[in-house]
């Protein structure tokens, strides 16, 4: 199967660093850089018409920093992201907030073709999961099964069987009952198959089952926690909460 070139948005007030990021993707030749952004708002606006699969994102701007850019964007428009910035401390936020990878400034190339091969192994991936493990009722509808590998045999989940999902990099663990499945696709590409009247995003990384949600409980800074019938408890992000108000019926 031919996995489609990345298309590239590239984000960062300062041009020079534009312009290493530039040098640095020279070699790569799956990429396409289709966008140059000096700003967060200039960034929101290439998302929007471009759609690019991938983004090259600093992290402090003028106006809006690369964290608020991405609480902004739209969550069916999240592309891949890897953040390039000259401040380490923002690790550990940077894959909180569901990065690929963070490599530091000045770029060394060799750090970031390591980057480069996490984006295209994820990329890769996302594309060989297009297969057959997920079944739909009709042509055009939602799935109504997923196989998954447990163990040495494939197991047939029903889809409304599924509690709630995380996303970890190329996998997603899909909590079912007591029984967590390890199962080999993105995010992304699971919730275009599935029904939104049924399933929620509740966090970057994290979709619920409606139907097993029990409680909501408001937090600090927009923020709050839901709490399934089972008593497991899920942080819902401010960036989803305008989402889930309306599902859930919040005020």
């Amino acid at each position: 199967m031919s996995v489609p070139r990345l298309r590239t948005v590239l984000i960062d007030d300062e041009v020079l660093a534009r312009l290493a990021l530039r040098q640095a993707l020279a070699t790569h030749d799956e990429v396409d850089i289709v966008g140059e952004c000096g700003n967060a708002a200039e960034a929101m606006q290439a998302v929007r018409v471009l759609r690019p699969d991938l983004l090259f994102l600093d992290i402090q701007m003028p106006g809006m920093d690369g964290f608020e850019l991405l609480d902004e964007l739209a969550p069916d428009r999240l592309p891949l992201v890897v953040f390039a910035t000259a401040f380490a401390e923002h690790a550990l936020r940077a894959f909180d907030a569901m990065a690929l990878d963070y490599v530091l400034k000045p770029i060394e190339q060799s750090r970031f073709d390591q980057a480069m091969a996490r984006v295209n192994q994820h990329w890769q991936g996302l594309h060989a999961t297009a297969g057959p493990a997920l079944e739909s009722a009709a042509a055009g509808g939602y799935a109504q099964r997923l196989s998954v590998r447990h163990g040495e045999h494939i197991r047939v989940l029903a889809v409304d069987d599924i509690d709630w999902i995380r996303a970890d990099g190329n996998y997603l663990h899909i909590h079912v009952g007591p029984v967590r499945y390890l199962h080999r696709d993105t995010l992304r590409h699971l919730l275009a198959q599935l029904d939104p009247a049924q399933f929620l995003r509740i966090h970057r990384g994290t979709v619920v089952n409606l139907a097993r949600v029990r409680e909501v409980h408001p937090m600090f800074k927009g923020g709050a926690e839901v709490v399934l019938h089972d008593g497991t408890r899920l942080d819902l992000s401010r960036r989803f909460r305008a989402g889930a108000r309306a599902v859930l019926g919040l005020r």
